[in-house]
This record gives C-alpha cells, structure tokens and sequence, in this order.
C-alpha cells in the first residue's frame, strides 16, 4: 500500500513560518469581526436542529474515538494502522487538553448574550478553574484536531473534514457560547496540534 501521507518531520521550516503568518492574519480578522458575527450570526436554538446537533457531535471526542477504532479495524498494515489509529486517538484528545490550559491561561470569558464586549476574570479568581471560559473553543479545537487528523489518512476527502470542523465552530458562535475569534484559534492551534502528534508518529517503511 503506497504512502501517500504528509509526514510533518519532512515539513520544511517553511510550512511552520506559513502556520504562524496564517494563523495571525486568521486570528486578526476574527477580531475584527467578532462583534459582527456576535450581532448577526445568532441562532440560539441551533442544537434543536438535527444538523445542529450532527456539527456539535464533531467536538465531541467519543467521536473521534469510534472513528479510530473503526479505522483500526479496517486497515490491515501494521505500520499504518498503528499510525492512523493513534493520529485519531491522540489529535483530539491532546486538542481538548490544550484547550483546557489554553483557558486558564488566557482567561477570556464566554460572550454576554445582551452586550458585546470581551471580559477576563483575573488569576486570583480560581486560578484552577475555566467554568465560564471561551477562549479557544473546546469542541471546536477537538473539531478541527479530528479533521486534520482525517485529512492526513485521507487527503482526498478533506474538504469534507474541514467542512464538518468549520460547522462545528458555526454552531458554536450561532448558540453565542463563543466569540468567532475562539473558534479561529482553535482551528489554529489544532493544526500544530496534530503536526506535533504526526512527527511522532511511526511511518510507513521505504519501499
């Protein structure tokens, strides 16, 4: 079976220059456009909506779960099952992680449903806890952390992947439990992520 995959050991210093200019014009202009998006983009009963609740689920890490294991049972080269298995496990499982202690570390609250405006809550104000922390989006960074994940098994298939990923961090900003800047750093962070579980990784021999 060829190796059609991208392994991020043979990324070029480039590809993470790029990561980090992309990354801060993306984050840039979701700043600018968060009190937009907070003012338009509103659906507050999103999650009563079949597709609303399908998007969601892609945050949801049993998702991604099921998916490796339904992977590691499909695929029948050791090297690559082992891979792909572990990409599946670890890439939304380290995404929500470091979304966690990203919130902790940030410390921006979720948005106000009456009135735009960004609010930190101070270290010294449960200094352990993010109960009412958005910044960057949880789902959205498992979303994404899954999707690029996929996209290195499948690359053919992407565009779906980021698409389902994209959804979920829509419904996210639509139900206003986020700014669209939370979702864009998510998606930001989750592509280092999944390049740092890659590079460590096994590959496929040379054939």
């Amino acid at each position: 079976m060829a190796d059609d995959h991208v392994h991020p050991e043979s990324l070029p210093r480039p590809a993470w220059t790029r990561w980090l200019l992309v990354s801060a014009v993306a984050i840039a202009a979701a700043h600018l456009l968060d009190e937009t998006a907070w003012r338009l983009v509103r659906l507050p009963a999103v999650y009563e909506k079949d597709w609303g609740r399908l998007l969601r689920s892609m945050g949801f890490l049993p998702t991604w779960l099921l998916l490796a294991l339904a992977y590691w049972l499909q695929v029948e080269d050791g090297v690559l099952r082992r891979r792909g298995t572990w990409l599946l496990v670890l890439g939304p499982t380290l995404g929500g992680l470091s979304a966690e202690v990203l919130k902790l570390l940030l410390r921006r609250l979720r948005p106000d449903a009456e009135q735009f405006g960004y609010a930190f809550r101070a270290f010294a104000d449960g200094p352990w806890s993010n109960r009412g922390m958005g910044l960057p989006s949880s789902h959205t960074l498992v979303a994404f952390a899954g999707a690029f994940a996929l996209a290195r098994l499948f690359p053919r298939a992407r565009w779906v992947f980021y698409a389902l990923a994209a959804g979920c961090g829509l419904t996210r900003v639509m139900a206003t439990a986020h700014y669209l800047s939370d979702t864009v750093v998510a998606a930001c962070v989750a592509w280092a992520v999944v390049a740092l579980v890659a590079a460590r990784l096994p590959t496929t021999p040379a054939r």
